[in-house]
């Protein structure tokens, strides 16, 4: 039945799909997952086993999403991103289950906080995205991570809170400072390590790279 109602895609006989749900063409969903009502997914897309996509959700186009991922409402999630597994996303930043009268919450006792990945990030494995925080275009989270705050475009950040250690590339691997400019004040020449794209960033952002225990 659900294979009926989005005809060119892929997906799982053991999937719950909502038929209220905007499902992309040539996108797979996989064994167990749950995509909710009002979720729209693009074209090209695959989620892996497990995934539980909630209400309202936006996701781009060519956005691949690994086994057990958990994304709330309240998340949006441009074109090209890459979500490692068991990564989770979160949509409160004040959680309590109940009411200080001791009342069980209802669905409008919180207040929703969203969050953005912008287009061509990579989440890794494990990671947890703190809500009311922006992902910046191309950025990197390493494997394991809680990130608490804003992550800048090409961004680098790994650990527990998760801190800014240098940018990458588009291709994914570490840009490096390659000269400084003739203004150094304003502006750094860096330069990947694999495929040797080169940049032009602001010394001031340069200089937000934590540098301690780097490796």
């Amino acid at each position: 039945m659900t294979s009926q109602m989005f005809p060119n895609c892929r997906i799982h006989p053991t999937a719950d799909v909502s038929p209220q749900a905007t499902i992309g063409e040539h996108t797979s969903i996989w064994q167990h997952c749950q995509v909710r009502e009002r979720a729209k997914i693009g074209m090209n897309c695959v989620l892996g086993k497990g995934v539980y996509v909630d209400l309202q959700v936006n996701i781009g186009d060519n956005v691949k999403i690994q086994n057990y991922v958990s994304i709330y409402h309240g998340v949006t999630i441009e074109d090209g991103v890459f979500i490692g597994p068991h990564v989770c996303f979160t949509n409160d930043r004040l959680p309590r289950a109940i009411n200080p009268d001791g009342s069980l919450k209802a669905a409008d006792d919180w207040e929703l906080s969203e969050t953005y990945v912008q287009r061509g990030a990579s989440i890794g494995a494990n990671a947890t995205i703190r809500c009311g925080i922006q992902i910046g275009e191309w950025a990197m989270i390493g494997a394991g991570s809680v990130v608490t705050r804003d992550v800048p475009d090409y961004g680098l950040v790994y650990g527990n809170p998760a801190l800014l250690r240098g940018y990458v590339c588009v291709c994914g691997d570490r840009l490096v400072e390659r000269e400084t400019d003739p203004h150094p004040a304003e502006s750094v020449q860096v330069q990947c390590e694999h495929c040797g794209r080169q940049r032009t960033m602001l010394t001031s952002d340069w200089l937000k790279i934590n540098r301690s225990a780097l490796p």
